[in-house]
């Protein structure tokens, strides 16, 4: 897959193009559709798929402040639109003077100049240009003008609910990661340096992995949760019981993300890790001495092994 910094970074000789549009946040099982929609009537029309996208979150510029929580890092919602068999992937600098082009400018732009489209897929939501005045009928009119054509790709909904970013994000906030797992086809992950913490794990026996994670991470809620944690270069996964929250047992303030991992004996300091998150097994709970913490943790180890076994 080639990547590109912005849409005029489309070699001379660009041929046409399938273009989808979205932040794609989370890259979930909607997304999916969209862009797997996409890909497949670029190959039956003979020409390459492109997936746009946009860096920062466009509502970090509109209304600064707004930043939603990120459902994935630039980097693994690359790897996962890769995995997905695109062809191009443009990532657009949203800039202040970007979001005020009017939905023409846009379509101009972008679709007709740069990426020479002959067909954009976009979910029935979509919106574009300054303010959002762009929908699927005026995209569908410019399409007219311009020579492209425009499909929309049918929404993905589980359980009756629609599966959308926002809704994930609710769901992670809630500590619900498995109603995330569902909508996103695959575990939430989170993502992390490991810095040093107080170290208390190591006294109580069981020591932690404390990730600094990106300002705007969609941490789960408070509590103690089963997951796997991935290091880079080694293939396979360590259970770990993860612990989200202040240590209210010790009067923590600071929220942290550590991660327990099961049958492991070695140091992970400096090292980026993810954690994919397949359970949560219970609430915060502050304790007035050590002895039960300690036989809650045990608790914990019992279950995430039984959860990820």
């Amino acid at each position: 897959m080639q990547r590109w910094r912005g849409y005029d970074a489309a070699p001379g000789g660009w041929g046409r193009s399938v273009v989808t549009i979205g932040v794609f946040d989370g890259v979930h099982k909607g997304h999916q559709a969209t862009i797997g929609h996409a890909v497949a009537r670029a190959r039956e029309l003979g020409v390459q798929s492109v997936v746009v996208t946009f860096d920062p979150h466009p509502a970090e510029v509109v209304r600064p402040g707004s930043h939603p929580a990120v459902l994935t890092e630039p980097a693994r919602k690359a790897e996962l639109i890769e995995a997905l068999g695109v062809d191009v992937l443009c990532v657009v600098p949203f800039t202040p003077e970007f979001s005020r082009l009017s939905p023409e400018q846009f379509v101009h732009d972008i679709l007709v100049e740069h990426l020479h489209a002959a067909l954009v897929v976009v979910g029935g939501n979509f919106r574009f240009g300054h303010r959002a005045a762009g929908d699927v009928a005026l995209l569908e009119r410019l399409g007219k003008t311009f020579g492209f054509g425009v499909e929309g790709a049918p929404l993905v909904a589980g359980g009756g609910t629609v599966f959308s970013s926002t809704y994930i994000r609710s769901c992670v906030d809630a500590g619900d990661v498995g109603a995330a797992a569902a909508a996103l086809g695959r575990p939430h992950r989170v993502e992390g340096v490991v810095v040093r913490g107080d170290q208390r794990g190591r006294v109580l026996g069981f020591p932690t992995a404390n990730l600094l994670c990106h300002r705007y991470a969609a941490v789960p809620a408070d509590g103690v949760y089963a997951a796997r944690l991935i290091r880079r270069g080694q293939p396979e996964p360590l259970m770990s019981a993860v612990s989200v929250g202040t240590n209210p047992t010790f009067s923590g303030r600071e929220r942290r993300v550590e991660a327990y991992a099961l049958d492991f004996d070695g140091d992970l300091y400096g090292e980026r890790l993810a954690l994919d998150f397949v359970a949560h097994l219970r609430g915060q709970v502050r304790y007035d001495s050590i002895e039960p913490l300690i036989a809650q943790i045990e608790q914990d180890v019992a279950r995430t092994r039984s959860a990820l076994s």
